[in-house]
C-alpha cells in the first residue's frame, strides 16, 4: 500500500488496510521488534487494524492513511509500555485516598524493604534454634508492648481480620450488634455480609438510632457468641441518639461470660484531637476499655502497609492462630517488614513527623500557605498558564473522620479558552498522572497532598499541555 493512499469510497476502506504482514513490515513498525516480542507486537497490531475496522463499520473513518495507522500504533504500544500499577500525583487533598493506595509509607522504611525484598530474610526462621519460625514474631512483641495487649496477629486486611475473629470465636452462634452498627465500609463490604461468611448468626438490637443496655442484656441467651461492635468510622448518626460505650459493654460481656469484640476500622494510635483535629477513638483507649478483641486496618490513619491487625486476649489470638484460615489470610514478608518498621516509629520516632499521613493531617496551615505559594510562583513561569493561590478544604479519606475537613490552601490552574474539564482530563491522563478536582469550574491541585517532588512534575506537564494547545 503507496504511503498516504487514501481512497474516500467507504466500500473500498476494507480492502485498503494492509494484511498483519504487510503491517509488521512497514519500515515505521520493524523497529518495533528490536526491543518486543514478535508475539506481543503481532498482537499491538490486531488491536489497530480491529479499531480501524471497527471504525469504517460505524462510518467513523473515511480514508485509509498508512502514517495514521503507524501513528495509532506508536500510541499503543506506549500505553501498553506504561505500568498498570503506577505512581500519580495526588492533589485532591485526600490524605488517605483509597484509590491511590491509602496512606503513603514513611520515607525511612526505604532501604529495609529494599534489603528484605531483594535478599533472604528471616520471615519463618528461628535464628536462634536454627529451626522454623514464626513470621507473626516480628510485630506481634511491637503490638503487645505499644498497646498493652496479651496477644496480637496480622491478617492481610480489616475485612479478613474482622472475618477470622467471627469465625474463630462465634462460628455457628449469635452475635449480637445494634442496628445502629451494622456498617458498609465501601465496594459493597457489609457487616451482615461478612458474618454471614464467617458461619456466625447475626442478631440485631436496639434501632438505627438509639441502642440501649437492656438491649445487649435482653437479648443474651444460650447460644450467643459474642457482642460486637463497630465503629462507624465513616459516618455520623447525630439528633435523638443513644449507643453503649465500649466499656459498658465490655463489662456487659464479662458480667455474663460473653467475649467481646469491637472492628475499630481506621485504627489511629495518637490522639488527633491534640492536633486540633476532632477526636477519633485510639486503639489503646479501646483495649483500656476492656473489650476482648480490637481489629483495625494498617494503612488508614496508622500510617503503615495494607493489613488487618488483631490484638487482645491471648487464648482468642492462639485460637485464631490455629485456624485454617488464618493461612489463607496471612501477610507476605514484604507487608511484615513495613509494618515493622512503622510500629518502630510509634515506639522508638516521632509518628507526627514521620509517618506521612499524620504529617499531612497534622501540617500547619501556615506551611500550607509557604507550600502553596511556591508551586503558585512556579506554575506562573509558563506562558498562557493562569493560576492562583486558593483556600481550599482537604479532608483524611479513607472512611475516617466523616464530615471533617481539614482547612487548606491549593492552586487553581486556568489555560487560555480550555474547560476546566479538559485540563482536568489532559492532567489525569498524563505518564504519571496528575489527580485533581475541580471546584467553581476551576481545576485545583490541593497542596496538603503533593509531595516536593510532584512540583516539578506539574511544571513539565503543563508546559507540555501548553505547547500542544
Amino acid at each position: 500500500m503507496a504511503r498516504g493512499k487514501e481512497n474516500t469510497d467507504s466500500q473500498n476502506l476494507f480492502r485498503l488496510l494492509p494484511s498483519v504482514d504487510e503491517f509488521l513490515k512497514l519500515p515505521q513498525v520493524v523497529k518495533f521488534a528490536e526491543t518486543r516480542s514478535h508475539s506481543s507486537l503481532v498482537n499491538a497490531v490486531r488491536e489497530v487494524l480491529e479499531r480501524w475496522r471497527q471504525g469504517i463499520s460505524e462510518g467513523k473513518m473515511h480514508s485509509v492513511n498508512t502514517d495514521a495507522l503507524v501513528d495509532d500504533l506508536c500510541k499503543l504500544m506506549h500505553e501498553l509500555d506504561l505500568r498498570s500499577l503506577r505512581r500519580v500525583v495526588n492533589g485532591t487533598g485526600i490524605i488517605v485516598h483509597t484509590n491511590l493506595g491509602r496512606s503513603l509509607l514513611p520515607p525511612s522504611l526505604e532501604q529495609q524493604l529494599k534489603e528484605i525484598a531483594f535478599h533472604y530474610n528471616t520471615l519463618e526462621y528461628d535464628v536462634e534454634e536454627g529451626e522454623r519460625g514464626s513470621r507473626y514474631v516480628h510485630v506481634e512483641g511491637l503490638l503487645r508492648e505499644l498497646l498493652g495487649v496479651e496477644g496480637a496477629l496480622v491478617v492481610n486486611n480489616n475485612a479478613a481480620a474482622v472475618l477470622l475473629a467471627l469465625n474463630t470465636l462465634a462460628r455457628g452462634k449469635e452475635v449480637i450488634v445494634s442496628r445502629g452498627e451494622l456498617i458498609e465500609i465501601g465496594g459493597s463490604f457489609r457487616i451482615p455480609d461478612v458474618m454471614t461468611q464467617s458461619g456466625a448468626i447475626l442478631k440485631e438490637v436496639g434501632t438505627t438510632n438509639r441502642t440501649r443496655v437492656e438491649d445487649y442484656t435482653g437479648a443474651i441467651g444460650e447460644n450467643t457468641g459474642l457482642l460486637f461492635k463497630a465503629h462507624t468510622s465513616n459516618y455520623r448518626i447525630i439528633g435523638f441518639t443513644q449507643e453503649v460505650d465500649v466499656g459498658t459493654l465490655a463489662r456487659i460481656g464479662k458480667s455474663h461470660n460473653v467475649p467481646t469484640m469491637m472492628d475499630l476500622g481506621s485504627g489511629v494510635m495518637v490522639d488527633l484531637a491534640l492536633q486540633g483535629i476532632d477526636h477519633e477513638p485510639t486503639v489503646q483507649e479501646v483495649v483500656n476499655a476492656g473489650v476482648d478483641i480490637v481489629t483495625f486496618s494498617g494503612d488508614k490513619l496508622l500510617g503503615g502497609p495494607q493489613a488487618g491487625i488483631i490484638v487482645g486476649k491471648k487464648a482468642f489470638i492462639d485460637a485464631m492462630k490455629k485456624n485454617p484460615l488464618t493461612r489463607a489470610l496471612r501477610v507476605d514478608k514484604l507487608c511484615l517488614t513495613m509494618l515493622e518498621g512503622t510500629l518502630r516509629i510509634y515506639r522508638d520516632g516521632n509518628p507526627m513527623e514521620m509517618i506521612p499521613t499524620l504529617h499531612m493531617m497534622a501540617m500547619p496551615m501556615e506551611q500550607l500557605q509557604e507550600r502553596a505559594n511556591r508551586l503558585n510562583d512556579m506554575l506562573n513561569t509558563i506562558k498562557d498558564v493562569n493560576c492562583a493561590v486558593v483556600q481550599v478544604n482537604s479532608a483524611s479519606g479513607g472512611g475516617s473522620l466523616p464530615g471533617q475537613q481539614l482547612p487548606s490552601f491549593g492552586v487553581s490552574l486556568e489555560i487560555g479558552s480550555m474547560s476546566e474539564v479538559e485540563l482536568e482530563r489532559r492532567l489525569r491522563q498524563r505518564d504519571i498522572p496528575i489527580i485533581s478536582r475541580i471546584v467553581e469550574n476551576k481545576v485545583i491541585l490541593d497542596v496538603r497532598t503533593l509531595l516536593d517532588e510532584d512540583f516539578q512534575v506539574i511544571f513539565d506537564a503543563l508546559q507540555d499541555i501548553v505547547s500542544c494547545v
